[in-house]
C-alpha cells in the first residue's frame, strides 16, 4: 500500500487513554473502493464498557464544575485543531468510508463549525428567574447537565453523526461515551483526538466500538447512563427507545427517512435539476436527508426527467480520492445487494429504468447512479428508504394529490419544493408533515438550525438552539428570605 493511503489500527479512547480492548480482539476495516482490509479497530467487550462507564461517571462529575465560559474555550481549541488536521482526517474517511475526498473534507470542516456553535451555546443556555407572588421570595429556573450520554452514531457520516451529540454534551455540561461505526472508525477517532488534544479531561469523551446490539442493550439501561443519542434506522431506533423508555431515560432519535421532492410546474427547471441530481448522488445517495421520492407536475414532467436524468447520468463514478471523481462507492457490499433488489423489484412492477441500474465492475462497491420512472406505489423502493444512488420520479396532477402521497408514508424527516409561487411555497410547507422543508434550494443540517424529524423519523433536534435542551434538566428554586 502506498504511503498516501495509509490508515490506522483504530483504538479504544477510555479515561483519557487510548488503548486496545481488554481481549486483544479486533475487527478488519475495509476499503469500499477496493474490497480491501486497510486496519483494524478494536472490539470492546463487557469490561471495556465498565470501564468506559466509570470514566464517564468521574468525568462527568469533574466537567459540571467547568464554568460554560471555560467550556466553551476548550471546545474552540477542538474546533481549531479539527480545521488544522482536515487534509488527514479527510483522507482517512475517504478511505473507511468512500465518499469524494472534497465531500470529506467538506463535511470534516463543518464538523469544526458545529463545535463552534455548540461552544458559543454553551455559554448562552440560560436559566430564568420567575416572578413570585409575594414580597422577598425568589423564583429561580436553572439549567443542569443531565448526565452521562451514550451516543450511537452510523457509518454515513463519521464526523458529522459523531460531532453534533458530542458537542451538544458537551456544551451542556455532560460527558459522553461515543459508540462510533465499526465500519469508518478511523475520522470520529481523530475528531474525538482533537478534543483530548485540546485539552478536555480524562472521561469526559469516551469511544468504544464493537457489535452494536451488544453495547446498546448493554450501556442504555445502566445506572450511568442518563441520556441516550441515536442515529440509525427507524427499526433499530424504535428498539433502543423501548429499552431506555422501560428507564425513563430522555432519548433523542434522528432516524431515517424518504424524503418527498417537490417539483411545481411554475418552478425553475435548471435550478431543480441541478440542486435535486447534486443532492441525490451526495455520499452515494446514502444520506437520511437525500432526496427520494422525485414528485414533478404533469405539466413540466417530461421536460425534468430528460434534464435530471442527463445530469444523474453525467456523474462520475471512481475512488473518492481520484481527482473528478464525484459519487464514490457505496459503503458496503450490503448496500450493493439492496440496490439491485430495489430495483428489479420496481422493474418486476412495471417500472422503466432511464438510466443506471446496475453493479460497475467487481471490484469495490461501485454502483450506477440510476433514475426509475412509472414505479406503482406498491413496490418496496417507494415504501422502504432505498438509501442509496435510486432517485424515483413520479408524476401529479394537484396539490392536493402531491400532499396525499407526500404524507403517506410514515416517515417525516426532510422535504423540499420548487416553486416560483410565494402562495404555494407557504401553503406546501404548511402542508406536508415533516420536520424539515426546504424550498428552491438546499438550505438543511446547519449548525444553527433544527434538525430532526416527526413521525417514524424520530424525534429530538440535533442542531439549533434546540439541541441542547435534551442535555440540560430543568430545575425550580423556590427561596423565601429568613
Amino acid at each position: 500500500m502506498s504511503s498516501d493511503r495509509m490508515y490506522p489500527d483504530v483504538l479504544l479512547l477510555i479515561d483519557g487513554a487510548w488503548t486496545k480492548a481488554a481481549s486483544g480482539r479486533s475487527l478488519p476495516v475495509v476499503n469500499p473502493a477496493s474490497g480491501e482490509t486497510v486496519g483494524t479497530v478494536a472490539h470492546a467487550e463487557r469490561a471495556d464498557l465498565d470501564r468506559a462507564l466509570e470514566a464517564a461517571e468521574k468525568g462527568f462529575r469533574t466537567w459540571r464544575k467547568i464554568s460554560a465560559y471555560d467550556r466553551s474555550k476548550l471546545m474552540r481549541r477542538a474546533a481549531d485543531l479539527l480545521r488544522e488536521r482536515v487534509d488527514a482526517v479527510a483522507r482517512l474517511m475517504t478511505l473507511e468510508q468512500g465518499k469524494p475526498l472534497a465531500e470529506a473534507k467538506g463535511e470534516t470542516l463543518a464538523g469544526a463549525d458545529v463545535i463552534d456553535w455548540f461552544a458559543e451555546e454553551a455559554r448562552r443556555a440560560y436559566g430564568r428567574v420567575v416572578p413570585a407572588r409575594a414580597a422577598g421570595i425568589y423564583q429561580l429556573v436553572l439549567k443542569e447537565p443531565v448526565g452521562p450520554v451514550a451516543a450511537f452514531t452510523p457509518w454515513n457520516f463519521p464526523i458529522n453523526q459523531v460531532v453534533r451529540k458530542l458537542s451538544a454534551a458537551l456544551a451542556a455540561g455532560c460527558s459522553i461515551i461515543v459508540k462510533a461505526p465499526e465500519e469508518t472508525p478511523a475520522s470520529p477517532a481523530e475528531l474525538l483526538r482533537c478534543f483530548v488534544d485540546a485539552g478536555i479531561p480524562a472521561g469526559v469523551v469516551n469511544l468504544v466500538y464493537g457489535v452494536p446490539a451488544e453495547i446498546s442493550e448493554y450501556l442504555i439501561p445502566h445506572p450511568v447512563i442518563r441520556k441516550i443519542s441515536f442515529t440509525g434506522s427507524t427499526v433499530v431506533g424504535k428498539q433502543l427507545a423501548a429499552i431506555a423508555g422501560a428507564h425513563m431515560k430522555r432519548v433523542t432519535m434522528e432516524l431515517g427517512g424518504h424524503a418527498p421532492a417537490i417539483v411545481f410546474d411554475d418552478a425553475d427547471l435548471d435550478t431543480a435539476t441541478k440542486i435535486l441530481s447534486t443532492n441525490k448522488l451526495r455520499n452515494a445517495g446514502q444520506v437520511c436527508i437525500s432526496p427520494t421520492r422525485v414528485l414533478v407536475q404533469e405539466r413540466v414532467y417530461d421536460a425534468f426527467v430528460e434534464q435530471f436524468t442527463a445530469r444523474i447520468k453525467a456523474a462520475k463514478v471512481g475512488d473518492g480520492l481520484d481527482a473528478g471523481t464525484t459519487m464514490g462507492p457505496l459503503a458496503n457490499p450490503r448496500r450493493i445487494t439492496a440496490m439491485e433488489t430495489f430495483i428489479g423489484d420496481a422493474v418486476q412492477h412495471g417500472a422503466t429504468v432511464r438510466t443506471g441500474g446496475n453493479r460497475i465492475g467487481n471490484k469495490g462497491n461501485f454502483f450506477e447512479p440510476t433514475v426509475l420512472t412509472d414505479v406503482p406505489k406498491d413496490a418496496r423502493i417507494m415504501n422502504e428508504e432505498p438509501f442509496g444512488p435510486v432517485a424515483v420520479v413520479s408524476r401529479f396532477g394537484s396539490f392536493e394529490e402531491v400532499v396525499t402521497e407526500a404524507n403517506r408514508l410514515p416517515f417525516g424527516l426532510a422535504s423540499y419544493a420548487y416553486t416560483r409561487s410565494a402562495r404555494t411555497a407557504n401553503a406546501i410547507a404548511a402542508a406536508v408533515e415533516a420536520g424539515m422543508m426546504s424550498i428552491n434550494h438546499h438550505g438543511l443540517a446547519l449548525p444553527e438550525v433544527p434538525f430532526g424529524g416527526v413521525k417514524d423519523s424520530g424525534y429530538g433536534s440535533e442542531g439549533g438552539l434546540e439541541a441542547i435542551e435534551a442535555y440540560l434538566n430543568t430545575k425550580f428554586v423556590s427561596q423565601a428570605g429568613l
